[in-house]
């Protein structure tokens, strides 16, 4: 599996709002699984956001979404390709309060993944600005795509990436206190 990570902070970078007017807290009630969409059409991503907001994980979800880039952008020379996001933040906080937190966290993910042999599989971890309520700080979003001749194959193959993604959960510290948005 190719897997690897980068920060995107500041001058005008994309940023997770956590607390969205669509979000389903599945930390504290997994059976709202059914009101997000994507995971009710795709159940490897149901799958996938219950073992990221397991109690055992560390994390927790704010926002996910599934699509059909072109296939060059996954896996070249692929026919056909599926991909999906995840935004990610610390349980222990409502999010790292410092990017290096998430950074370190990344790079250990990465590590677990890198070696896994999961041809036209890729995972990209991003750090980025996050908002939780009040708390300021950094969440990761997730970017696993996979790629195949025809769709039936990129499906395996994403099913595959998302189940290796959620056995490789590394566990986390309890970030710092966040920033809040009064001070």
């Amino acid at each position: 599996m190719e897997a690897d990570w980068e920060v995107e902070a500041g001058g005008g970078a994309a940023a997770i709002d956590a607390l969205w007017a669509g979000f389903v807290d599945l930390r504290g009630s997994v059976e709202r699984i059914g009101e997000i969409a994507e995971a009710t059409a795709y159940s490897p991503l149901g799958a996938l956001l219950k073992a990221l907001n397991a109690p055992g994980s560390g994390l927790w979800t704010s926002k996910c979404d599934l699509w059909e880039p072109e296939p060059a952008e996954i896996v070249p020379g692929a026919e056909f390709s599926l991909a999906c996001y995840v935004d990610l933040l610390p349980a222990g906080a409502k999010v790292f309060a410092e990017w290096k937190q998430a950074e370190a966290y990344c790079r250990e993910w990465v590590s677990r993944l890198a070696p896994l042999e999961l041809p036209d599989c890729r995972v990209d971890l991003v750090v980025r600005q996050a908002i939780a309520g009040e708390a300021e700080g950094f969440g990761i979003t997730a970017y696993l795509g996979a790629g195949g001749p025809e769709r039936a194959a990129a499906e395996e193959m994403l099913a595959a990436a998302m189940a290796a993604f959620g056995a490789t959960i590394p566990g986390i510290e309890t970030p710092a206190a966040p920033a809040s948005k009064l001070q």
